[in-house]
This record gives structure tokens, C-alpha cells and sequence, in this order.
């Protein structure tokens, strides 16, 4: 396919990348999917061979990456609600998924939750779920970039009934995808209480043996951690640590209950940590502890998790949260600063997923993975700081152009690869099934 050649011209660029935070005056070219560089406006209007985007009003962006979610959940959306970690799981999110899973869920849950997301600015995202060959075609169907994180359990579920067959069907999903441009397959064991010691020692030799990404749900309460600590006497980090499963491909989600000793851990290991506030803020899971992790060097992504526990896939307010938590649990007003918010929800995701040299800033040579924000809303003026009012002032709804790999997925608000009508349509027919 011929990608097109353009032009956007917008009133700042915050590239992420590079010596400036907000740069203006200068236009962003695309050629080939891939981004050519930052021209002086006046120079690249004249241009000839390109298409001219005008933008006035605009800011330009990474696209956003959302480092851990479960795309498919987004028919459990709200089907759950106030109740604890444990209860929501064992109670009513499993019994459900154990009745109704199955390929069409997984498809039309996930193409709800691409909608949503690319409406919101995420360009990149990755999933952990069942049927992730599913959910990886259509995610890629919708043309964003993606990371399948293929579900590893010592539990029989509706995709896999033994630990053999999950890891048989992933690595046969991991070397379809092996030559594709939007997706990377990697392993997922879901945590250390659903996968045991033997089957996580095996996900970490294969993790090696293919440099594959690892993505595990970790410390994510505090009486996860006991509970662990009681049966075993080793805390969860410490067994992935002992058994080669922590490491630089490896995506440590939730992490709310942590020590300095965690914390060291991570940083000897050179594991990232994947922040997923609002959902954790709604189970009442306990707060990332951010600005301790930053400081010692910890790479922090930002992701929404699954919409059953947040209950919405929006970038945006992922990026809000997470500044205005870390505030509130270092009680240090200063920590994660709209800029910084901004980076783990780009470049830091991009780090965490071993896309860094691919997206997440606007540099030479990286995939076209560009958002343009409207910033003239009432709910930003006065602007006396664009970063400030793009992550503190924000609702969620300013992306209004969406490109990635360079083709074009938002128009002016307008879906170009999914028809919200019939997204519409397939939501309504679920709620009907599962409240029948």
C-alpha cells in the first residue's frame, strides 16, 4: 500500500525527544510512514511534493501508549462495579468470562476498545487476553500498533485447557505475527497466584531463548504480597528475580505494594513497571509509589488496564491521573510534572515495550505515530502553560487527528478504519446477552 506523502502544519510540536519541550514555528513531514523531521513552516510550505495539513488551533504529539490493558473487557464495562480486587475477580469478572468468551467476544469487545482508544490518542497499546490471535487481527484491522502478551495460566479457560496447549498456541501466534509491522507478540503469565513456579521458570527460559517481551500482573495489592510471602516466604518479585523471569524485557504491572528493597530489586534487574492508576484507584488496589520508582531510575509506562475496572480506555485521563496520584501519594506537589506525565505515556511506554526506536516522539527516522490535539477549548484558556493544560486541563476529548505508521485512523474526529454505528450496535446486542 502507497502511504501518502504530507505536510502538518500546527501551532506548537511537543516532540519529547530533543532540546525543546514545545517547538513552534516549524512543520512535521511525513514521508513513507516515517517521519522526515521538523521544518521551518515558511520552508516546508513550499514543499511540492507533499500534502498540506493545516492545523490552527493545534498541537501535535506522540501518539500515546498504553503498556497494559485487556481490550475485550470493554463489554464488562461497568457490569462490575465497587467492590474489592478479589471479590470483583472471584465473584463476578471470572465466572463471566468462563461463560461467554469466545472469539466473538474477544472480536467485537476489542474493536469497541480500538474505537475508543484511538479516539483518545493511544496509537499504541498492549493486550493481554484470551484468543489474542483474535484480538491481535483485529487491533491490527484497525491499524494500530500493538503488543499481544499471549495469556499463560495454570488455569483451564475456554482458550487453552493446560499450560502446554497456552504455550503451544502463543508461540504458533508469536511466529505468525514474526514478520508483521504493527505487532509483536510476547508472553504473558498472568501473576504468581495464577501461574506456579514450574510454568513461570519455563516463561522465563523462553523468554530468554527468544528475547520475547514479558508482561505479568505483580504486587498489585498488598494482600497479594502476604499472601505470597505466608505460602512461600519469598515476596512475589523476589521468585521472578531467582528464577530469571525479571529482566529488561520485562513489564511489571500495577506494582502498588512496594518496599525499597522492590524497588532495588527492579533497578538491579533493569525490569519496567507499568502504572495503571485509575483502575487501581478504583479497586482501591493501593498507589504506584511513581516518584520513588522515577528516582531510582525505574522506567514507568502508563496503562489503562482493563475498561471492567476503570471503567474507560482514554489516554488522556490516564495521563491526568497519573500526575495528579503521584502528587498525592509522595505528597510532594511537584512530582510527575505534565511534561514528565506526558513522556511515561509516550516514550517511556514505547521504552517499556522495546518500541523506543520506533515511536513514542516525533524524531527522524520513527514511525508516523502522531496525534493533533485542539487546544483552544474554553476548559484551556487562558494557556499559560500548553503542557499544563493538555494534562491537567484536558476532558478526555481534544484528539482530533490520528495517524499511525503514517496512515491516517482520525479524521476531524471521525473514525477512518471502524464505524461507530456498528460498534454501537454490537455493544448494545452484548449488554443484551449478558443481562439476559
Amino acid at each position: 500500500m502507497t502511504l501518502p506523502n504530507f505536510a502538518l502544519h500546527a501551532d506548537a510540536i511537543i516532540p519529547i525527544a530533543g532540546p525543546e519541550k514545545i517547538v513552534t514555528g516549524k512543520s512535521l513531514i511525513v514521508r513513507n510512514g516515517l517521519i522526515e523531521g521538523l521544518v521551518l513552516t515558511e520552508d516546508a510550505r513550499q514543499i511540492e511534493d507533499v500534502e498540506h495539513i493545516d492545523l490552527p488551533g493545534h498541537t501535535l504529539m506522540p501518539g500515546l501508549v498504553n503498556a497494559h490493558g485487556h481490550a475485550a473487557m470493554t463489554l464488562l464495562r461497568g457490569y462490575a462495579d465497587d467492590m474489592p480486587l478479589a471479590r470483583w475477580l472471584n465473584d463476578k469478572i471470572w465466572p463471566t468470562e468462563g461463560k461467554w468468551v469466545a472469539p466473538d467476544f474477544v472480536r467485537d469487545g476489542t474493536e469497541i476498545a480500538a474505537a475508543e482508544m484511538i479516539l483518545s490518542g493511544i496509537t499504541t497499546t498492549s493486550d493481554m487476553y484470551f484468543f489474542p490471535d483474535v484480538a491481535a487481527q483485529t487491533l491490527s484491522s484497525a491499524g494500530m500498533r500493538t503488543q499481544i502478551v499471549f495469556p499463560i495460566m495454570n488455569v483451564p479457560t475456554s482458550w487453552a485447557s493446560d499450560a502446554r496447549e497456552y504455550l503451544d498456541k502463543g508461540l504458533g501466534l508469536r511466529d505468525h505475527f514474526r514478520n508483521d509491522e504493527l505487532v509483536d507478540v510476547g508472553l504473558g503469565p498472568h501473576s504468581t497466584y495464577t501461574v506456579d513456579e514450574s510454568l513461570l521458570s519455563t516463561t522465563a527460559m523462553l523468554a530468554n531463548e527468544l528475547d520475547a517481551a514479558v508482561q505479568i500482573h505483580l504486587h498489585e495489592t498488598q494482600a497479594e504480597v502476604l499472601a505470597h510471602v505466608d505460602a512461600t516466604g519469598e515476596r512475589p518479585i523476589d521468585l521472578l528475580a531467582r528464577i530469571g523471569l525479571l529482566g529488561p524485557r520485562t513489564q511489571c504491572v500495577h506494582m502498588t505494594d512496594l518496599g525499597n528493597q522492590d524497588i532495588d530489586t527492579l533497578v538491579q534487574h533493569g525490569a519496567h513497571v507499568v502504572h495503571c492508576p485509575r483502575s487501581n484507584m478504583k479497586l482501591a488496589s493501593g498507589a504506584c509509589p511513581v516518584t520513588k520508582l522515577r528516582a531510582a531510575g525505574v522506567n514507568v509506562a502508563l496503562g489503562t488496564d482493563g475498561a471492567a475496572s476503570n471503567n474507560k480506555l482514554n489516554g488522556l485521563a490516564e495521563m491526568q491521573s497519573a500526575s495528579l496520584l503521584a502528587k498525592l501519594e509522595s505528597g510532594d506537589p511537584t512530582a510527575l510534572s505534565a511534561i514528565d506525565s506526558i513522556k511515561a505515556a509516550t516514550l517511556d511506554g514505547a521504552r517499556a515495550m522495546g518500541l523506543d526506536t520506533v515511536t513514542g516522539s516525533l524524531e527522524a527516522g520513527k514511525s508516523a505515530d502522531i496525534i493533533a490535539l485542539d487546544t483552544t477549548g474554553l476548559s484551556m484558556a487562558p494557556s499559560h502553560s500548553l503542557d499544563s493544560n493538555i494534562v491537567y486541563a484536558n476532558s478526555g476529548t481534544e484528539v482530533t487527528w490520528s495517524w499511525i505508521a503514517g496512515k491516517n485512523v482520525l479524521k476531524n474526529r471521525q473514525l477512518q478504519t471502524l464505524d461507530n454505528d456498528t460498534l454501537n450496535d454490537k455493544a448494545r446486542a452484548w449488554r443484551a446477552k449478558l443481562s439476559g
